[in-house]
């Protein structure tokens, strides 16, 4: 495997596992699992603070949803396959960011 494709694998697992923890935090502190939904909230300060939340725990959001609803609702394999590769990807986008990040702040080699 190439160093290039280990560090693309790397952050994917880095950006699913943060999305993880972040939603799996929300909920603990929250009570309530996090959603799409937390944009619409009438508070607007909730709102906008809830976009740096969703934007990195959107892979978790979209894989449990994705999930659920293939269950639930008999969803068809393609819709399935489409959303994991755009949580996938989304994934690997906020994995870079996140490892970028800790380049930059000296915390990472």
């Amino acid at each position: 495997m190439s160093p290039d494709a280990l560090n693309s694998l790397f952050s994917l697992c880095i950006g699913f596992a943060f999305a993880g923890a972040l939603a799996s935090g929300y909920q603990a502190l929250a009570q309530r699992p996090a959603g799409f939904g937390l944009l619409q909230e009438a508070v607007v300060p909730k709102a906008l603070a809830a976009v740096p939340l969703l934007v990195f725990a959107a892979p978790f959001i979209i894989m449990r949803n994705t999930l659920r609803g293939a269950r639930i609702e008999r969803r068809r394999f393609e819709f399935v396959m489409i959303a994991t590769i755009i949580a996938g990807f989304w994934s690997l986008m906020s994995g870079t960011f996140f490892l970028m990040t800790l380049r930059a702040a000296g915390l990472l080699a």
